[in-house]
């Protein structure tokens, strides 16, 4: 009696992990369908997910809009809008600021000199005047320019491509940012009528 007790409870017990085991799991179906939004006219706005998309929104992704129209236009293809946008997340999370690390951190250039970086893309003074950084689009393409004189960039690891167009300390430092540029830049690929 005691042991076909303890079958039936043996039983009772695994159907009802598995029950909570999968329904644990279908309700992760929907949590995981929320981070590949639809894709979106990259010229609407307006259109944008209130929510954002991998946590950026409003103007950070108008702003990541204009770096890829901007590279697009340029002729970039998918992996270059990218390495723009990881760029500007790096740099300014996408903001257009008129301050930079000199302000913020007390960082100075490797000659000792104080920093003048300003914009999206936290460009000095020799990437161009005041008034071309703060536009997103000539900040955008100034990158782009110089990404463009790199030959091999599209054989380098993105963040090592950035590195030799940025010239900051760590080579590695924008590799974080791969992932949530590719979600924005992927759902700002939607057509626009």
């Amino acid at each position: 009696m005691r042991l076909r007790r303890r079958k039936i409870l043996q039983r009772v017990l695994v159907s009802t992990t598995a029950v909570l085991v999968l329904g644990g799991l279908l309700a992760l179906i929907p949590l995981g369908l929320a981070h590949d939004p639809a894709p979106i006219c990259i010229d609407e706005p307006q259109t944008f997910p209130e929510a954002g998309i991998e946590g950026w929104s409003g103007e950070q992704l108008e702003n990541a809009a204009t770096i890829v129209r901007t590279a697009a236009g340029l002729g970039f293809p998918r992996e270059g809008q990218i390495l723009g946008v990881m760029t500007a997340m790096g740099e300014s999370s996408l903001r257009n600021i008129d301050y930079g690390d000199w302000e913020t951190s007390g960082f100075t250039n490797p000659d000792g000199s104080r920093t003048t970086s300003i914009g999206l893309f936290q460009q000095q003074d020799w990437w161009g005047s005041a008034e071309q950084r703060m536009d997103p689009a000539t900040a955008a393409t100034l990158f782009f320019d110089r990404l463009g004189r790199l030959p091999d960039w599209q054989s380098m690891t993105p963040s090592h491509a950035i590195h030799r167009v940025q010239i900051n300390m760590d080579r590695d430092y924008y590799s974080r940012f791969q992932a949530d540029a590719t979600a924005v830049v992927d759902a700002l690929s939607g057509p626009c009528e």
